[in-house]
């Protein structure tokens, strides 16, 4: 099949293929890490084309992850999250053509960082993060989740700033982001392939060549969370999460 119209260089096969492996490690290992193949791949191919590019490749390394992690989840905060989720697909629908993508991003990125000192506050005093127990938490990030995933697949930094808040050990906390974006991510693949006619044949057919980079991605992310210890793993999610937030207010 002629690949022609998404290929013109060897450039883009370079930034498709690093994309694909740091998606595989994020999924397994060190979440926050996808968002840094957002703007590399929307460079590469151009902003709407990418979301639908790199949707086919987080959903096979969702799959890895939930293969990988499937006992580890913590189920109440999926079914905390989700129903929020979704309503955040509908609202991100509505208001895709409204905002401007640079304001909204600038606008989560603020909201990111804010939330991001928070709980480097309370770590530093040695206190729970009291806002984690109020009703409205998870709901929140929920709804911001469903939106930013569905506005251009950066929802990672919103779940790992959750479930680093909430202080899950790093395996619950890996397999509960695996299950959390399988579910999401599979349901947005009817949306975009008709709502917003961007993935094709084609689209499809250039994904299936970043699988072996996935699969390594995700054998990468495995071995790095095992070798790593628990406050080992939150240093390095941190430190990756925060530098999404940087991308996002860049």
């Amino acid at each position: 099949m002629d690949l022609s119209m998404w290929i013109q260089s060897p450039i883009q096969w370079g930034i498709l293929f690093l994309s694909a492996f740091i998606i595989g490690m994020s999924k397994t290992g060190i979440q926050g890490l996808s968002l840094i193949s957002v703007p590399l791949m929307a460079l590469a191919f151009g902003a709407k084309p990418s979301t639908g590019l790199i949707l086919p490749i987080l959903c096979s390394a969702d799959l890895i992850a939930v293969l990988y992690y499937r006992r580890k989840a913590e189920w109440k905060y999926v079914f905390k999250l989700l129903p929020a989720a979704l309503a955040g697909f509908v609202v991100a629908l509505f208001v895709e053509k409204i905002v401007p993508p640079a304001e909204f991003k600038h606008l989560m990125g603020g909201c990111l960082a804010g939330i991001m000192l928070i709980m480097f506050w309370t770590d530093r005093k040695g206190k729970e993060n009291s806002l984690s127990s109020r009703w409205w938490y998870g709901p929140l990030f929920g709804l911001l989740g469903g939106f930013t995933t569905m506005i251009g697949n950066a929802a990672g930094p919103v779940m790992a700033i959750y479930l680093l808040s909430v202080r899950m050990p790093k395996y619950s906390f890996v397999g509960t982001n695996a299950w959390f974006f399988l579910v999401i991510n599979y349901l947005k693949i009817p949306v975009q392939i008709l709502a917003w006619d961007n993935i094709t044949v084609q689209s499809l057919m250039l994904d299936a060549y970043t699988v072996p980079f996935v699969l390594l991605g995700g054998v990468a992310g495995i071995l790095l969370v095992k070798r790593l210890p628990e406050k080992g793993f939150r240093n390095v999610t941190t430190a990756a999460t925060g530098l999404s937030v940087l991308m996002l207010l860049a």
